[in-house]
């Protein structure tokens, strides 16, 4: 990993008060050093940081990623009820899953218009809305 993806990602979680152990640097320079948005799973993750060398364990990502999501950094995304996608972007946007390659990716928020949601029940409010649009290829 370069230096500058190091800097960013120890400065991304130094941002969201979270102390930058060599493990959570490694990971955020891989989820944001390049200063692009990805989403990744768990073992996608995994699968990246042993490509750099660094040794971190698959239960260390998923509770590195479960940090991050709590500290505000990460959005997770669940496709099907079992399948978590951790998005660094974490403004309100919908998702495209490409479910030949079962694979997430933004769609424009521009286009999508929801014009109405039913009422929460008594003593509930709604604290997020999340779109998820399934495509296939032709």
């Amino acid at each position: 990993m370069t230096p500058q993806a190091l800097s960013r990602g120890t400065d991304w979680l130094n941002g969201a008060g979270l102390r930058p152990t060599r493990q959570r640097v490694a990971l955020a320079a891989l989820l944001v050093g390049d200063g692009n948005h990805r989403h990744v799973t768990a073992e996608s993750l995994f699968c990246a940081t042993k490509d750099t060398g660094e040794s971190v364990s698959l239960a260390t990502v998923y509770n590195t990623l479960r940090a991050f999501c709590d500290a505000g950094l990460l959005q997770e995304v669940t496709v099907d009820g079992s399948k978590s996608y951790f998005d660094t972007n974490t403004h309100d946007h919908p998702h495209f899953f490409w479910e030949d390659e079962q694979h997430l990716t933004d769609a424009p928020a521009d286009d999508l218009v929801i014009s109405r949601l039913p009422k929460a029940p008594d003593g509930a409010e709604i604290a997020s809305v999340d779109v998820v649009i399934r495509l296939r290829r032709k």
